[in-house]
C-alpha cells in the first residue's frame, strides 16, 4: 500500500488538524482503566454495542456520502458497495457467531492427565490500537474496530490524515456510540502516530506500507505487543491462452480501476502469454470506454472514476509512467492527465521492462503493465523474483496450469478467474504473507487476533499421577519415566 504515516509535520490538512498528545494521554489513560471492565463484558452486551454502531453509521449515512465525495470524489455506489457494505456484513457475521467464537473450547484428557479437565479460552488482548489508511478509509478503519470490540477490547484508532471528511463523520459516529474509555478517534499527522506507537499498546493493526509495517512492529516490539500488519506489495495477474479472453479483460479492468487503482489487492500488472496478448489489449480498451465512456473526455467527466488521492501520489504515478515509457514501454491506451484534478486516466502499458521502476514497487493507482511470456515458467520466474504479495490472480480453464502457479508461488490469497472479490467472503481470512503482511482479518480470524488463546487445566482430584515423578529421583521414578516415553 501507498505511504500512510507521513515524512512531515502538517499539522493542518483541509479541517484536519492535529489531536493535542495530553487529550491523547487522558484517551489513553481512560482506556487502560477500563480494558478489565471490557474484558469482562458478556456476549449480549458486545453484539449490543455492534448493533449501535451499525445503526449510528446508517443514520450518517449522507454526511459519509458527503465526505468520500469531498475527499477524492468518490461515487456514492461505490461508497456503499466498498466502504459499507463490508461494514455491514462484518456486523452480521460478528452478531450471529460472536458466541461460538466466544466458547470454550473443550480438549480431550489423555490417560497420563486423569482426574484432570482441560479447555481453550479466547481472552481479551486489552488496549488495542489501530492505524489506517486513506484508501478505504471507513472500510478499513471501522471492520477492525468492530472486531476489537466484539473481543472485548478497548480501541484507539489513527486515521489517515489525507480523507478528513470522512474521518470527521467517523468520529461523530463513534462519539455517539461509545465512551472515550470503550473506543476513540485520535487525529494527526506522523507526529501523532509516533507518539501513539510510543504507547504501551497489548495490540497493534496497522494497515500501510510494508516500510512504515517495519516501523510499526519495532515500535511494538519494545513493549512486545502483538500486531497485526495488513501490508501490500505487487499483485500478479497471469493470462494463459486457455483462458476467457473477454470474461478476464471484464474482471481485471474492475479490478484494477475500483477506487481508480488505490486499492491494495489490485491487480499491479499482467503476464500474458503471448499469443493472446493482442486480444486481451483489445478486449481491456473495449471494457474501459463499456465502463467509463466513449472516449478519453467522457472516461475523464465519469462520476464512477474517483481521483488520485493528492499531488504527491498524482506526480509519484507520472513519475512511473515516464519513466517505463523512457526504459521503451509502449502506451496503448491512456496517459491523459491533469495536474488540477489530480487526474490520471485509466492507463495500459506494453512493452513493460522488469527493470523499469514500475515494476519495482506497488503502483497503486490506474496504471497497467502488460508483461508477456512463452511458457509457464517464465511466468513464475517473473513473480518468484519479487516479494511475495498479497493477492494473486490467474485467469485460465487449464488446470495444470493453476495448480503450477499455485504450487510454485505464496501470495496471502489467490484467486482464479476473478479479481478482488475473495476479500470480501465470509470464510476466507484476509492479509498477506511476510512482506505483504502479518496477521489475517476478517469474521474469525480477525476476533482471533484481538484475543489470545488461553490454556486453561483443572485438577479435578485429590490425586494426580504427576505427583509420582516428584524428586528425589529414585529407581521407581526413572522406571515410571522410562515408560511413559515408551507408551505414552
Amino acid at each position: 500500500m501507498e505511504e500512510h504515516i507521513q515524512v512531515g509535520s502538517l499539522h493542518n490538512v483541509g479541517n484536519y488538524q492535529n489531536t493535542d498528545t495530553t487529550v491523547i494521554s487522558e484517551i489513553y489513560r481512560k482506556q487502560v482503566e477500563h480494558k478489565e471492565i471490557s474484558r469482562h463484558t458478556t456476549v449480549k452486551e458486545r453484539i449490543a454495542m455492534v448493533k449501535a454502531l451499525m445503526k449510528a453509521v446508517e443514520n450518517n449515512k449522507d454526511m459519509l456520502m458527503t465526505a468520500f465525495h469531498n475527499d477524492f470524489r468518490k461515487s456514492e455506489p461505490e461508497v456503499e458497495l466498498t466502504e459499507i457494505y463490508p461494514f455491514i456484513k462484518e456486523c452480521k457475521l460478528i452478531i450471529n457467531n460472536l458466541a461460538d467464537w466466544k466458547s470454550p473450547e473443550l480438549t480431550s484428557t489423555p490417560i497420563t492427565y486423569f482426574g484432570t479437565s482441560s479447555k481453550v479460552v479466547r481472552d481479551s488482548k486489552g488496549n488495542t490500537l489501530i492505524i489506517s489508511p486513506w484508501n478505504y478509509p471507513f472500510n478499513l478503519t471501522f471492520l477492525p474496530l468492530v472486531s476489537s470490540i466484539a473481543a472485548g477490547n478497548t480501541v484507539i484508532l489513527k486515521p489517515s490524515e489525507y480523507t478528513p471528511h470522512v474521518t470527521s463523520v467517523m468520529k461523530k459516529i463513534i462519539s455517539e456510540v461509545f465512551e472515550e474509555s470503550e473506543a476513540a478517534i485520535v487525529e494527526g499527522d506522523a507526529e501523532v502516530a509516533q507518539f501513539l506507537l510510543k504507547l504501551r499498546f497489548d495490540h497493534i493493526h496497522f494497515t500501510g506500507s510494508t516500510r512504515v509495517g517495519q516501523i510499526v512492529m519495532k515500535a511494538a516490539a519494545e513493549y512486545h505487543s502483538s500486531v497485526t500488519l495488513e501490508l501490500g506489495g505487487k499483485s500478479p495477474t497471469v493470462v494463459d491462452s486457455s483462458a476467457d479472453i473477454g470474461t478476464a479483460a471484464k474482471r481485471i479492468i474492475w479490478g484494477k480501476l475500483l477506487n481508480n487503482g488505490q486499492t491494495c489487492i489490485a491487480p499491479d500488472y499482467l503476464l500474458v502469454e503471448e499469443n493472446v496478448t493482442s486480444t486481451l489489449v483489445e478486449k481491456l480498451i473495449e471494457r474501459i470506454h463499456q465502463q467509463y465512456g466513449a472516449d478519453l473526455d467522457a472516461i475523464k467527466q465519469s462520476e464512477d472514476l474517483c481521483r488520485i488521492i493528492n499531488r504527491s501520489h498524482y506526480d509519484r504515478l507520472c513519475f512511473l509512467i515516464d519513466d517505463a515509457i523512457e526504459n521503451g514501454s509502449k502506451v496503448v491506451f491512456g496517459n491523459e492527465r491533469d495536474p488540477e484534478e489530480n487526474y490520471i486516466s485509466p492507463t495500459i502499458l506494453a512493452n513493460v521492462s522488469t527493470t523499469s521502476q514500475i515494476m519495482k514497487e506497488e503502483i497503486f493507482g490506474p496504471i497497467l503493465p502488460i508483461l508477456e511470456f512463452k511458457s509457464t515458467k517464465e511466468a513464475l520466474a517473473v513473480i518468484r523474483g519479487r516479494d511475495k504479495p498479497l493477492s494473486m490472480y490467474i485467469f485460465s480453464k487449464n488446470k495444470k496450469n493453476v495448480e503450477m502457479l499455485m504450487d510454485g508461488t505464496s501470495a496471502g490469497s489467490t484467486c482464479v478467474n476473478h479479481c478482488v472479490i475473495q476479500y470480501s467472503h465470509p470464510d476466507l481470512p484476509f492479509g498477506g504473507v511476510n512482506h505483504s503482511g502479518i496477521g489475517k482479518s476478517h469474521g474469525k480470524w480477525a476476533f482471533e487476533e484481538f484475543t489470545y488463546e488461553r490454556a486453561v487445566l483443572k485438577q479435578t482430584i485429590k490425586y494426580s499421577p504427576a505427583d509420582i515423578l516428584f524428586p528425589p529421583y529414585t529407581k521407581t521414578v526413572r522406571s515410571i519415566i522410562d515408560i511413559l516415553q515408551k507408551w505414552f
